[in-house]
């Protein structure tokens, strides 16, 4: 049997109450946005370049939001010595290349994991707690997390597309 991603359930986000719920609930949002326009697609489709020459894919971007998730909260924030997996750092289109299909289930675990640990690292932070960004200094976690969403909102666009390139299905 062929392996294809999971349905996905929208969440909802809060509008009204505190900042920092309202903050992981919006990035818990695009999130499940992302995952469900993977939804329902196998390796195949997910490895698919739909609008070349552009190499962007759906399995791309699972391999490059994993990378961002990892590097901005385990390595940047919660300071763990872990590497990226499909990218340098600052190489960011690395993760677009040499895509596997029958590796999709696995890269797409990963992204989970790392999504999990995401939110247990920004757990015990405080929205004003601080870490030292490389190049660009002071960074606080509330911006992290805005970040955060600005980047999957961003993704979130080209996986419309992607996927609506695919199978005509969008998610809007």
């Amino acid at each position: 049997m062929t392996w294809t991603a999971p349905e996905v359930e929208p969440v909802d986000e809060p509008l009204l109450g505190a900042e920092r719920p309202m903050l992981e609930a919006w990035l818990d949002r695009h999130r499940a946005t992302f995952l469900a326009n993977c939804s329902g697609l196998s390796g195949e489709q997910l490895a698919t370049a739909s609008v070349p020459p552009s190499n962007l894919s759906l399995l791309g971007l699972v391999r490059h939001l994993s990378d961002v998730e990892r590097m901005w909260f385990r390595v940047r924030l919660a300071g763990q010595d872990v590497k990226t997996r499909y990218s340098a750092p600052g190489a960011w289109n690395d993760g677009f290349e040499d895509l596997d299909p029958a590796r999709a289930e696995a890269e797409y675990a990963e992204l989970l994991a790392e999504m999990a640990e995401s939110r247990a690292v920004v757990a015990s932070r405080d929205l004003d707690d601080t870490f030292v960004h490389e190049r660009e200094g002071e960074i606080s976690v509330r911006w992290l997390l805005i970040h955060l969403i600005e980047e999957y909102a961003q993704h979130n666009g080209h996986a419309d597309l992607i996927r609506e390139r695919i199978d005509g299905r969008t998610n809007s």
